[in-house]
């Protein structure tokens, strides 16, 4: 059963992402840089808000700064060797001291901290989702980063380029079955409206 929604949803607030900051360009390690950064709506593409951010690094460490809405923060940035070279970078959470790779703005609160700062004020909207509802959001969710439509009555997204054919196969199967349980559950709810 899905639980109450007494807790802030993070999804409707601001994420901050190193490793896709990193990715796009708008934090390289080794460089001073500056970039504006926006958020937006996943369907609509509407902006939800926009900002400026400044990143410097010095050797294994460095700063991120952070201004949006006329609130500037400052993230500390560490890293860690990894195994077959190179390093991982991380922000330190300012209210933890935690290093995570992701920072949350909830809906309503004014500053960025780590997933685990928030505590019990704040849930995944997952964990509000029935079971046939968390099936359909993630078969839908494969299909959008397969390049697919998200309707369930649409054929099979084509094989992304450069995505092994076992991989896609996998992906396939795994929208299949998450859609065999919202089919399933479809068909008990009809049942019981027709009895």
């Amino acid at each position: 059963m899905a639980r109450d929604r007494w807790r802030a949803r993070l999804e409707d607030g601001l994420k901050l992402d190193l490793n896709k900051l990193i990715c796009d360009g708008m934090v390289k390690p080794g460089c001073d840089l500056w970039a504006s950064i926006r958020w937006s709506y996943t369907n609509s593409g509407g902006v939800v808000a926009a900002g400026a951010i400044r990143s410097s690094f010095h050797g294994e460490t460095g700063l991120l700064d952070l201004e949006l809405g006329g609130v500037r923060q400052t993230f500390a940035l560490a890293s860690r060797p990894r195994h077959f070279g190179g390093r991982q970078w991380y922000f330190v959470c300012p209210s933890t001291a935690r290093m995570v790779s992701v920072l949350w703005r909830p809906y309503g609160a004014t500053a960025f901290a780590s997933r685990q700062a928030w505590g019990r004020r704040v849930a995944y909207g997952s964990q509000f989702e029935t079971p046939h509802d968390r099936a359909l959001s993630r078969a839908q969710s494969l299909r959008r980063r397969l390049g697919g439509e998200v309707s369930l009555i649409s054929e099979a997204p084509p094989r992304p380029k450069g995505m092994h054919t076992r991989t896609y196969r996998k992906k396939l199967e795994e929208i299949y079955r998450d859609e065999l349980i919202c089919d399933q559950y479809l068909a008990g709810a009809l049942a019981r409206f027709t009895r």
